[in-house]
């Protein structure tokens, strides 16, 4: 059996220098796939040492280029090795085997790289769904955290707001009473003083809880319920203001934190008020109501006599708007006016489940 004739020597030379050259274009793969799969297609239709070249070429562009380029640039590759077949025979292999071939390795390159495209993709898509989330996430913290500071802030306004009418009915009693006996001004004083640092001290709460970056450590006081509102009836009459106080509750600690909080707050401005545009005068507390039947908060007080023998504290006008706002999110109404006996009458219903 004879063998087959060695190919040229210049054949062999040019094989191999197509081969390089093909080789070092595959460095430019990356910013031109298809230009240079092109080339090494049309390339290998003459030089077999270029097919190694032409089909990582391929594979580059079925990683990086939508599917009818791809089917496109392949289907180059295969009229190139069936033109390689054609001009080069291969001997005991007859055309339809080489052509066959061809086909089988080309289709399995372009699946190789269609799979890494896709797996990229999905490493990609699941990276931005990762960042996507925690930045999401970030944003929810940074929401709760600035809602929570905002209620704080609120509920720190009422109580300041409250400390400051008290500090200033007392200072008022001492202006106009300058005769007054010592133990009585050293009393006043004292309250006076007492308020002063309440105040200062809910201020700095206010504006730690307000700042950009606040103290993940730092502790806020425990906020009153229901059944403080006897205490602060108590420190307004302390003050000055007359109060008469009666409460139809059974047990007041019973009541919801939300119910008893909302409630708090509504007797406090509504005291604050009285102090602000009604001093003098005499404030009706009223609390009735239980579980399954809800609270009912009235305060009432008559129309300050004319000629108040003091100045009307400021205020800013939106207590009420505040206090509207409070009691809404509580799930409860508010109701607030002048009644055909002269007297203002504020009443906020709050829920208390059974």
């Amino acid at each position: 059996m004879s063998e087959p004739d060695p190919p040229p020597a210049p054949l062999v030379f040019a094989d191999v220098v197509f081969g390089g050259a093909a080789s070092l274009a595959l460095w430019w793969r990356r910013e031109w796939p298809v230009g240079v799969a092109l080339l090494l297609a049309l390339v290998g239709c003459f030089s077999e040492m270029v097919a190694p070249a032409a089909l990582i070429a391929l594979f580059s562009v079925a990683v990086h280029r939508r599917m009818p380029v791809v089917l496109a640039v392949a289907a180059v590759n295969l009229v190139g090795s069936a033109v390689f077949a054609v001009l080069r025979p291969v001997e005991d292999l007859s055309f339809v085997w080489v052509t066959a071939f061809g086909l089988l390795v080309t289709a399995a390159v372009v699946a190789w790289g269609m799979f890494t495209r896709a797996r990229r993709e999905l490493v990609v898509s699941l990276r931005e769904r990762a960042v996507r989330a925690e930045t999401e996430q970030v944003l929810r913290v940074e929401q709760a955290r600035h809602t929570e500071r905002t209620r704080i802030a609120r509920e720190m306004h009422d109580v300041l707001a409250h400390r400051l009418s008290l500090l200033s009915m007392h200072a008022g009693a001492l202006e106009f009473r300058p005769d007054a006996p010592p133990a009585e001004v050293a009393a006043a004083a004292g309250v006076v003083r007492a308020s002063a640092r309440q105040a200062l001290e809910d201020l700095r709460e206010v504006i730690g809880v307000l700042r950009e970056s606040p103290d993940e450590d730092g502790q806020t006081r425990p906020q009153p319920g229901l059944a403080d509102v006897p205490a602060l009836v108590e420190e307004s009459r302390a003050a000055g203001l007359r109060v008469r106080a009666g409460y139809g509750v059974a047990e007041l600690a019973a009541a919801p934190s939300v119910t008893g909080r909302t409630a708090y707050r509504v007797v406090q401005e509504a005291l604050t008020n009285v102090r602000k545009h009604a001093p003098g005068t005499v404030a009706t507390v009223e609390l009735t109501g239980g579980p399954g039947a809800g609270l009912t908060v009235d305060v009432r007080n008559p129309a300050p006599a004319g000629g108040a023998h003091r100045d009307v504290l400021p205020g800013a006008g939106t207590g009420l708007v505040g206090l509207l706002e409070r009691v809404t999110l509580a799930g409860g109404g508010l109701a607030h006016g002048w009644t055909t006996d002269g007297e203002f009458r504020l009443t906020a219903t709050l829920p208390w489940p059974a």
